[in-house]
């Protein structure tokens, strides 16, 4: 029986909180169904997005990451660029790419922040998951 494949990007900035996200999806998804792929920080996910998507063996790429504002403009442009650079990964491909890359307002590196931005990445796994499997799903039912 064949299974459909999924491809999780992880950012490797802030791992201990964006690994959760892939806590999360595997909560869904069976863990069997999903090939992790690391990448330095969000900037380098739309390549690695648009390579995976372009091989044919996955029903749909997610990528997740943490953009934290440094006080620096680069913030903002990194972010921009990733979500842009995921759609376009998406549509070139005409394979579903999913973000889980999250750029919060007020994040400090405080054991607090950390743990509610762990928490909250499991939540958004989960979501990826859900929306992966609904997006797979609608885009069979029209193709037959």
């Amino acid at each position: 029986m064949t299974h459909t494949r999924y491809a999780f990007i992880k950012a490797n900035w802030h791992a201990d909180i964006v690994d959760q996200a892939l806590e999360g999806f595997c909560q869904t998804l069976p863990r069997d169904q999903v090939d992790v792929f690391d990448v330095p920080g969000a900037f380098e996910m739309p390549l690695m997005a648009r390579d995976l998507a372009t091989t044919g063996r996955y029903a749909a790429v997610i990528a997740a990451a943490l953009v934290v504002d440094g006080g620096i403009y680069r913030h903002d442009f990194v972010a921009q660029a990733v979500v842009d650079g995921l759609m376009r990964a998406g549509l070139d491909s005409g394979v579903p790419v999913l973000s889980v890359s999250l750029t919060p307002h007020h994040y400090q590196e405080t054991e607090h922040h950390n743990a509610i931005f762990r928490a909250h990445f499991v939540q958004k796994g989960r979501e990826a998951a859900e929306a992966a499997t609904r997006i797979v799903a609608a885009r069979a039912a029209i193709q037959g």
